[in-house]
């Protein structure tokens, strides 16, 4: 099996296993707060994180070189998890994920102000075309948008700006500190809240949270070996995947059966996804990538999304010093 073959299959393994996280998502949704669930899973998470981040022998401090940036990025993933956790909980799986694709598309029009990136006409039609995409999924006017609707649009938008700015800073602060930051304030910050909203968790419900934990991170390990084994640009368009599994999982698990413009809608905002990373596969300057080197996976803080931060440093080891 050639490396990409092998790249391609580990990566859809791996969103096959994100998707199944969201399932869990939803299913405790119809009880418990975002916030609480939030809460959990990051609980369950620190043992796999730590696990993962022992292995960093980077020497050094654990304080961010790039304090602003490192923040705004820490708030961008906590509201991301609590937005994308409301919208699963409210949503059908296929019309959620079909909004949190265009984060692609944000990356794209964000790397201008934030990269100080080119964006040229033919990505710029791509961008148009998928957000026409989103509108079709969204309907408005003909259908009422509802809160989980916003919640979805701004975890696409907040995922996005977290995603970018770790192409902006990665090179320079260490994995360890762009990965705990986000974890920690969302364990207080979930913490505080789930206070007001808490509700006794039975052990089965208990472990489905642990369950989370551990297919984020399983899912989060096998993404790193896909991107190790093949190139970026097979693998990244893989994500997309994941609405296949949402359909099978909404029909079977929560009878829910996506109408025919939230399926149209979505092929149009995959198709420009797609288009936008082949862009970048074929760029001349490597540099100008930042929907390769960013999507794997929308960013929660939730789970240790370490694939990207790996990448970039692996980009800064081969900078000639």
């Amino acid at each position: 099996m050639s490396p990409n073959a092998r790249g391609a299959l580990l990566s859809l393994l791996s969103f096959g296993i994100y998707a199944s996280h969201d399932v869990i998502v939803k299913a405790l949704g119809g009880t418990y707060s975002p916030f609480q669930i939030v809460f959990f899973s990051v609980l369950f998470s620190f043992p796999l994180a730590i696990i993962l981040l022992i292995r960093d022998a980077e020497p050094g401090h654990l304080r961010p070189i790039h304090p602003w940036w490192t923040a705004l990025r820490t708030v961008a993933a906590v509201t991301t998890g609590g937005a994308a956790f409301y919208a699963f909980s409210n949503l059908p799986l296929a019309e959620v994920y079909a909004i949190l694709f265009a984060a692609p598309l944000m990356i794209t029009v964000l790397s201008i102000p934030i990269l100080g990136e080119r964006v040229r006409l033919r990505r710029w039609m791509a961008v148009i075309v998928g957000l026409g995409g989103v509108l079709i999924v969204l309907r408005p006017g003909t259908t009422e948008l509802s809160v989980g609707h916003m919640a979805a649009l701004v975890a696409s938008f907040t995922s996005a700006l977290a995603s970018i700015i770790v192409r902006k800073i990665g090179n320079e602060e260490r994995p360890v500190v762009l990965v705990l930051y986000p974890m920690l304030t969302n364990f207080v910050v979930m913490g505080i809240l789930t206070a007001f909203v808490y509700v006794p968790m039975p052990l089965e419900h208990l472990s489905m949270n642990a369950a989370m934990a551990l297919l984020g991170f399983t899912a989060s390990i096998i993404i790193i070996y896909a991107y190790k084994a093949a190139e970026a640009v097979i693998v990244a368009p893989m994500q997309y995947s994941q609405i296949l599994w949402a359909t099978v999982f909404g029909v079977l698990l929560f009878d829910e059966f996506p109408d025919a413009l939230t399926v149209l809608g979505a092929g149009i905002i995959i198709a420009s996804g797609i288009y936008i990373v082949v862009r970048e596969g074929v760029a001349d300057n490597s540099e100008n990538t930042p929907v390769l080197q960013n999507r794997s996976r929308f960013e929660t803080g939730t789970i240790p999304r370490i694939s990207s931060l790996l990448r970039l440093r692996k980009d800064r080891d081969r900078e000639p010093h």
